[in-house]
């Protein structure tokens, strides 16, 4: 829907395009021709399936001449650039630095190769559609889930065996994907290859990913229970994949694909969640220094998602290392920090990052009935290694002032031993209560962007939004400011001020103006269908005829293109008046315009 209630806040921001240059292509694409399989209106190939839910998994293994290398790709048809290849490398093992014994579990992120198309594009576009903002196909990026363990052997060379069992996926399902990792990886590392196989193709079996659908998925010997959020969703529910009766076969019921623990991660900083949240929605450059990737990437997860319901629309690396691609691009002196969230492990980068304004020290992460002790915000210039003590190093000033409700209201919960889920649930309310108290103002301001329907002609194009006026905005909020839905007091205007001239509202606004526009062009065209085109026609030259068939079949392929909101029955309404115009017309100019597409 283009235009929402004043009271919720459920954005789709649109996905940036592919780029143009083609450099690689899907597994999909590769395949050689087999059977369809038909779902819905689509017709599936073999590894559609998979494709729609991973690109691929890889294994990274370490090489005592070659350093990491990707071992085995599978499918084995799957493409990646060796820039690509080279990201996942290194990507998927801890830093030398960090001691991780064990088993590991973490995720990072990484830029894909220009001009990767997919055969699966339009379709997935459909799904992603209905997908709230956070849970979108990442447009640029890849997400890679990893699996490491790390055990003496004193068979080998090096002393230990180091291996990473990696899911390559633009879907952003973190714990869907670790939860999926934990049942394929200790198998792998016992049966190797061909647990990979028999995992793939259980994969392949899969229903795709549908917003709003719970999803029965098999895989090897246990049966998993999901359901994929939508954005009719009410913000702040969370329609959990319920265990029925009749899911007798049913191993495994995920609650969320999603959600970390927020409180875990942010237990360390437990203090300073509020100003966090502001740096975050401000799309500040900040640094999350940790004592190893599974800590850096939940943190700079659990950042990320305290904004929600809005995107956040920069870029953000749960785990980043000094061979990244980027790494000159975003440690540059010679300007500002970028606008991006970094997690980082090695103590290099405590040397190299001491000049980006807001660096987040984590220790080791306590358990969730710990209580963390209040810590001042420190100077950046007491920051020296990756060894100094925990706590948020910045100069900061908070445009609001210090919720202290909140604090106590967790550590009660703390000390009377509330459950984490409880703590979890609290702390995800308070952020998207704060969030929805700062963006239902812009979003009232915008829906008056809006021409009146009244405007709207079929024979003329549809009216123009009225463009965004800062000030024009500004005034409202002394009426209908977020002092209607929050308690906190403070510099709101500042904040605002600052929010608008961040990524984050531009890419919320160009959202919401695609969707105003598109809902003006389903008022026009239901406007369209209203009329007597017959009556209208006989005033018409046989010329002036024609043009308007071409041009209501551009409209109809446009609304079915961009899916338009328009009401139920208007498109049958539409080409049935397409229909009904070009009988009027003589045969031979019928018989062209019935195969015409466009014009």
């Amino acid at each position: 829907m283009a235009l929402q209630g004043q009271e919720e806040i459920g954005e789709q921001i649109e996905e940036a395009g592919d780029p143009q240059q083609d450099v690689s292509i899907s597994p999909v694409e590769q395949q050689p021709e087999g059977p369809e399989v038909e779902v819905g209106d689509q017709l599936l190939l073999p590894w559609d399936h998979f494709s729609a839910w991973l690109h691929c998994i890889c294994v990274v293994g370490f090489d005592l001449e070659l350093g990491q290398a990707v071992e085995v790709i599978y499918p084995h048809h799957s493409n990646l650039t060796d820039k690509e290849k080279t990201s996942i490398c290194y990507l998927s093992f801890p830093d030398s630095n960090s001691g991780c014994l064990g088993d590991t579990q973490f995720c990072f992120r990484f830029r894909q190769a220009l001009g990767r198309r997919t055969s699966l594009r339009c379709f997935l576009d459909q799904f992603d559609r209905d997908a709230p903002v956070y849970l979108k196909r990442d447009p640029g990026h890849y997400y890679g889930y990893v699996y490491f363990r790390q055990v003496r052997d004193k068979s080998l060379k090096r002393g230990y065996f180091q291996k990473s069992l990696v899911l390559i996926s633009k879907l952003p399902y973190v714990t869907f994907f670790h939860s999926l990792l934990q049942l394929i990886a200790p198998e792998y590392f016992e049966k190797q290859e061909p647990c990979l196989e028999a995992a793939c193709n259980d994969i392949d079996r899969w229903p795709v990913p549908s917003p709003g659908k719970t999803l029965i998925l098999p895989i090897m010997g246990v049966v998993l229970k999901v359901r994929i959020p939508t954005c009719s969703d009410k913000p702040g529910t969370t329609q959990l994949a319920q265990a029925a009766q009749s899911d007798t076969q049913v191993s495994v019921v995920l609650p969320s694909i999603y959600e970390v623990e927020l409180f875990r991660c942010f237990s360390p900083v437990f203090f300073h969640i509020q100003m966090l949240w502001e740096l975050v929605l401000l799309g500040e450059a900040l640094v999350v220094m940790a004592p190893s990737p599974a800590e850096s990437s939940e943190t700079v997860l659990a950042l990320v998602s305290c904004i929600s319901p809005l995107r956040y629309c920069s870029d953000f690396r749960p785990y980043f290392t000094i061979h990244d691609s980027e790494f000159k691009e975003y440690t540059t002196r010679t300007q500002a920090p970028p606008s991006v969230i970094l997690g980082v492990t090695n103590p290099f980068f405590a040397k190299t990052l001491q000049h980006w304004p807001h660096i987040i020290r984590i220790g080791d992460m306590k358990q969730a009935g710990d209580i963390a002790k209040p810590v001042k915000v420190k100077k950046l210039k007491n920051l020296k290694t990756l060894d100094s003590k925990p706590g948020v190093y910045s100069a900061y000033k908070p445009f609001l002032n210090k919720d202290e409700e909140i604090i106590r209201q967790l550590q009660k919960g703390i000390q009377q031993k509330r459950p984490s889920a409880a703590q979890n649930a609290i702390l995800r309310r308070y952020f998207l209560e704060l969030t929805q108290s700062f963006i239902i103002p812009l979003e009232r301001y915008v829906a008056s962007l809006m021409p009146l329907q009244k405007s709207i002609s079929p024979w003329k194009s549809p009216p123009q939004l009225r463009p965004f006026n800062q000030e024009e905005f500004m005034k409202t909020l002394e009426k209908a400011g977020p002092q209607l839905t929050s308690r906190l007091k403070g510099d709101w205007i500042g904040l605002y001020r600052q929010f608008l001239r961040s990524p984050n509202f531009d890419g919320w606004f160009r959202t919401r103006r695609k969707e105003m526009t598109q809902k003006l062009e389903a008022l026009h065209l239901e406007a369209l269908c209203d009329e007597d085109l017959l009556l209208r026609i006989q005033k018409h030259t046989e010329v002036e005829t024609v043009d308007l068939v071409l041009k209501l079949k551009d409209k109809l392929l446009q609304a079915e293109q961009e899916q338009l909101p328009v009401k139920v029955g208007t498109l049958a309404r539409l080409r049935t008046h397409i229909e009904a115009i070009i009988l009027t017309l003589p045969e031979d100019l019928q018989a062209i315009l019935q195969k015409s597409g466009t014009s």
